[in-house]
């Protein structure tokens, strides 16, 4: 009677064991799917060397801005690799100088003479700023394969000298409709997001006098594997 006791609970021991296993097992066919279906690749959307390329802009009835190229940058930024032998220009930073002409809540935008395109699925945005320490936020502006604007935010400026400032782009619905839709299955050689500007909230207790703020390299991380696997004899809908 014994022995029949220890060899039920045994089995009944095993088939649990056996049950956890499997629950908790990932489905094989699942492994690795993201390492295989992604190219990460970091590059440069915009190192500001063309003058006159960005603009700025502000409620006139809180004051006026001024845009310019200045030699300069940061001292810390590693260069990409992949452009190290492409001899590109990387001399200058975007310089901006608010004049306000009261208190109060207000906030200036930067922006490119046309929306700059980002290749593949973008994953980050980053740029270097000189915040000057004000409490100002910054954020940036994106328009999604849909022609969508929103704005993210990338951080205080409440440092000294030059930082590295990164956002994530939030992943888009499981249907491919809402939030920053970058990839819609009718569309298989379109996806991507665009860079339409850089917006600075100020803070109104700091919002007075004369601010400066500077930028460089503006860059993202993007998935490139739809891009490398895409159909060469597919048709283009760019018309």
């Amino acid at each position: 009677m014994k022995r029949f006791t220890v060899a039920v609970l045994f089995l009944l021991f095993s088939g649990f064991l056996f049950a956890q296993e499997e629950v908790g097992a990932p489905d094989a066919e699942q492994i690795g799917i993201d390492a295989a279906q992604q190219l990460l690749k970091e590059v440069s959307i915009d190192k500001f060397e063309k003058e006159g390329y960005w603009r700025s802009a502000m409620s006139t009835d809180d004051g006026y801005t001024t845009t310019r190229l200045f030699e300069g940058g940061p001292a810390g930024k590693e260069p990409i690799p992949e452009e190290a032998d492409l001899n590109m220009s990387d001399r200058y930073v975007l310089g901006t100088r608010v004049d306000f002409i009261h208190r109060g809540h207000t906030s200036f935008t930067l922006y490119p003479q046309r929306p700059i395109p980002v290749e593949g699925i973008t994953k980050t945005v980053s740029v270097w700023a000189v915040g000057r320490n004000y409490n100002h936020e910054l954020y940036v502006q994106v328009e999604d394969l849909f022609g969508r604007r929103f704005e993210l935010y990338m951080g205080k400026l409440n440092f000294q000298g030059w930082k590295k400032l990164t956002v994530a782009i939030p992943p888009q619905a499981d249907d491919g409709k809402n939030g920053i839709v970058q990839r819609n299955y009718h569309y298989n050689n379109q996806s991507g997001l665009k860079i339409t500007g850089l917006r600075v909230n100020c803070d109104p207790t700091e919002a007075f006098g004369s601010y400066y703020i500077y930028f460089d390299d503006l860059r993202a991380v993007t998935d490139l594997f739809a891009e490398s696997s895409r159909d060469t004899d597919d048709m283009s809908d760019a018309w």
